[in-house]
């Protein structure tokens, strides 16, 4: 009987993940840097949508702008990575599984 509880516990977290997996696909994050000057679309999956640079800041020189884009980018994936954690925490909470299984 508790084999039986714990496999109907394991399809419908698997059928949760998927629905998390398609939600992730569309959900946007925003990174930026220079005072918004760049700013880096991306979604949960980590994946870059776009790229969105100030005319100003192109009087910058190239170096500060690669800067800039590289920080911005870093800032979106760091929060794509933490909306997915949060997503996956929530999923997971209540199975007793030990962290980092999943």
């Amino acid at each position: 009987m508790q084999n039986q509880k714990m496999m109907k516990q394991l399809q419908q977290m698997q059928t949760k993940m998927a629905k998390m997996q398609e939600e992730l696909e569309t959900v946007e994050v925003t990174g930026t840097a220079g005072g918004g000057a760049i700013t880096v679309t991306a979604n949960g999956h980590q994946r870059i949508l776009s790229v969105a640079i100030e005319p100003e800041v192109l009087e910058e020189g190239a170096e500060l702008l690669a800067d800039m884009v590289l920080a911005a980018v870093n800032d979106a994936l760091d929060r794509s990575r933490e909306l997915a954690s949060q997503q996956m925490g929530s999923l997971t909470a209540g199975l007793g599984l030990p962290p980092g299984l999943l």
